[in-house]
This record gives C-alpha cells, sequence and structure tokens, in this order.
C-alpha cells in the first residue's frame, strides 16, 4: 500500500528543482527545459521511481518525466534524483486527468504505466488507467510513431485492458504476453518495486504494447 502522509513531503517538493508544480507552464516547451531535443518519455503513476530513475541511468540520450499524485511516494523519487542529479530526469506531482494541460500533441514518444490501481469494483471502470477514459488523453499528447507500455500482476485488470484497447479504433495491439519474465518481450525488462515483489511470489506478470493506428 502506498504511504500517503509523510510529515512535510510538500513543502520538500514544492522547493525541490527536479519537480515541476506548475507543469502547465511547460506545456509544448519540454525540450526547453532539459536543453536538447531528445524524446520524451513518461511514466504516469510512477511510484518511488526506481523504474524511470534506472531507464534513465541507462538511457542518457532519451528525457524522462516521472508522474505522481502522491507526495509520499515521489519524495523518495526526489532524495533518489537529490543524489544522482541526472539531467535528464524530472518529476511532476499530478493527476492522469491533466495530461492534456501538461503536454501538447505530439510531444510524447512513449508512455509507460506500470502497475496501475486496478479499480476492481466494476462500478470504478472508467478510473482504470487503461479505459477510454484515459485511452484518447494519451492518444492526444503521443507522437504518432510513439508507443504506450503497460505492465501488471492483476489478471482482471490486464483482461480490461487489452478488451478495451482492442475494441478502440484508435489503437492497435502491437504485442502481449501473459507471462513476461518467461517471454521473448522480457527481454531488457527493468522491474518497479512492486514486479518485484509480485514477482517473488510467483504471479506472472503480464504486459502489453499499444501503438496509435494509422490512418
Amino acid at each position: 500500500m502506498r504511504l500517503r502522509n509523510i510529515p512535510g513531503s510538500d513543502e520538500v517538493i514544492e522547493n525541490s528543482l527536479f519537480c515541476y508544480n506548475t507543469p502547465t507552464e511547460m506545456r509544448g516547451k519540454w525540450s526547453g527545459h532539459f536543453r536538447n531535443n531528445a524524446p520524451i518519455h513518461i511514466e504516469i503513476g510512477m511510484g518511488k521511481g526506481r523504474f524511470i530513475t534506472e531507464l534513465a541511468m541507462k538511457n542518457p540520450g532519451i528525457n524522462y518525466i516521472g508522474i505522481e499524485k502522491y507526495s509520499s511516494v515521489l519524495i523518495r523519487a526526489l532524495e533518489k534524483q537529490e543524489d544522482l542529479q541526472l539531467l535528464n530526469l524530472c518529476f511532476i506531482r499530478m493527476n492522469a486527468d491533466d495530461l492534456c494541460k501538461v503536454f501538447a500533441p505530439g510531444e510524447v514518444g512513449r508512455i509507460y504505466l506500470n502497475f496501475s490501481d486496478p479499480w476492481p469494483k466494476d462500478r470504478h471502470y472508467k478510473r482504470r488507467l487503461t479505459s477510454n477514459t484515459y485511452l484518447p488523453l494519451y492518444k492526444e499528447i503521443l507522437n504518432p510513431n510513439g508507443c504506450l507500455e503497460f505492465k501488471t500482476d492483476n489478471e482482471g485488470l490486464f483482461d480490461f485492458s487489452l478488451e478495451t484497447a482492442g475494441q478502440n479504433p484508435d489503437w492497435t495491439i502491437l504485442q502481449y504476453t501473459r507471462d513476461l519474465h518467461n517471454d521473448p518481450m522480457g527481454q531488457g525488462n527493468i522491474m518497479t518495486e512492486y514486479e518485484e515483489k509480485f514477482s517473488s511470489r510467483g504471479n506472472p506478470i503480464y504486459k502489453m504494447i499499444l501503438v496509435p493506428s494509422k490512418g
């Protein structure tokens, strides 16, 4: 369970050089922040930042933006970044609902969704990050040649995501697997904190890659 109340976390985030508290001001200008024209990849719901931080370390030619709405989780990623001082990594505290206010059309090259809240009750399906509530937002900010990568250990959420994407004409399912760690799709996989915990229990990891439909 994610911690949501660490005293002083809001103040630390507000004063950090690595976190944008008014990200709408950067819409269409993220390349200016990074001072280059390298691709911009984002992770929505990054948790403590292990995944995106490792990506940034391994791929200095790509700019990464981690998005997290809980201050008490985001602060852990900031602590790592304060030590590493990676020039190609920054963070935003925000909800996914505001993506189009923060990124201009086509500004993002890749979107990562890792172990998102499954919202298991049927009446909450619109809150799932792979629902048709959010797929249009991803399509708007994503480069036409970009992609969306989704990982989960929740079979119900994965089935829902496959069905939703498969019925959405704006998206094409490029690849998917129901056992990432024993599939060629898993080559070069970087694990999140949750992924390591779930897989150590013997849980299969599910992954799907979507691309915008052509035409």
